[in-house]
């Protein structure tokens, strides 16, 4: 042994020599056999990192989400709704390392709702609204009247000023609150036959002045030249020539009562470029 050296030093030094000799190979297995619990350890710890690191993006709270039933556009939307996400944290000034964004385009409801598909929808629905998740509920006129029909959604008017209601005065729709009182009675015949008086009515949900007690809970969503018609949503509702109670179908977007900040409404549709 070198004087002045250690064991420790001394045995270091006879593995350098000796691994300075092997090939490739015996290199190879020689660190795995003295190094492979070091190695085993640090791929732990970087999957660990990384898995904490992934948990922690995907659990930030939404500072926006909405839902978008009945969206079929025939495609994949899953890439649509990336993009949007992203051009709405910036277009919005969300800051991304806090808060995330959601166009939840998967929820399918129809009047009779007997699927259980839909039924866990309508569950997933009622419970993200009681927790204040939900912002924007865009829907086709008979979803969107259903959900207006139970007093889902806002007064406009009792949320925003007359000056930022005035750009959208010509595409406001209106429910009759006069029908929330209505008597449905009392046995499934009688809710039934119920149900089919309120699908057969004529009216227009433009119009303020054919309804009793008129509230303005949505703004209609034109069916061209804005983000959401060029995405290809609702476009079935004019292909297929789609209407409900007398009138065409139409896109209509309301805000929750549980919506704690109505305002990010107001810049979604400014996003959406309906104007």
């Amino acid at each position: 042994m070198a004087i002045g050296n250690s064991v420790h030093d001394e045995i270091r030094e006879q593995q350098k020599k000796a691994f300075a000799t092997m090939s490739p190979k015996e290199k190879l297995s020689y660190f795995w056999d003295y190094y492979k619990i070091h190695t085993l350890v640090i791929i732990c710890a970087v999957i660990f990192v990384f898995s904490f690191v992934r948990q922690m993006q995907e659990n930030k709270p939404y500072a926006f989400y909405a839902v978008l039933i009945n969206a079929l556009n025939g495609l994949d939307s899953n890439d649509t709704n990336v993009i949007w996400e992203n051009e709405f944290l910036e277009y919005a000034g969300i800051d991304s390392e806090t808060y995330r964004v959601c166009f939840d385009t998967s929820i399918t409801q129809s009047s009779t709702g007997g699927s259980q598909y839909e039924m866990a929808n309508r569950q997933k629905m009622a419970a993200m609204m009681h927790a204040g998740d939900i912002h924007v509920i865009i829907a086709d006129t008979e979803t969107f009247e259903d959900y207006a029909h139970v007093e889902t959604f806002y007064d406009l008017t009792q949320i925003f000023t007359e000056e930022e209601l005035a750009p959208y005065a010509d595409l406001l729709y209106y429910t009759d609150a006069a029908a929330f009182d209505e008597d449905t009675g009392t046995s499934l015949e009688e809710m039934e036959a119920a149900q089919r008086a309120f699908y057969t009515k004529v009216i227009d949900h433009s119009d303020p002045s054919a309804m009793k007690k008129p509230i303005p809970v949505g703004i209609r969503i034109p069916a061209s030249e804005n983000k959401l018609a060029d995405a290809g949503f609702y476009r079935y509702l004019q292909e297929g020539e789609y209407s409900f109670q007398g009138y065409p179908s139409e896109t209509v977007l309301g805000i929750p009562l549980s919506s704690e900040d109505p305002s990010l409404a107001l810049q979604f549709l400014s996003f959406l470029d309906i104007l």
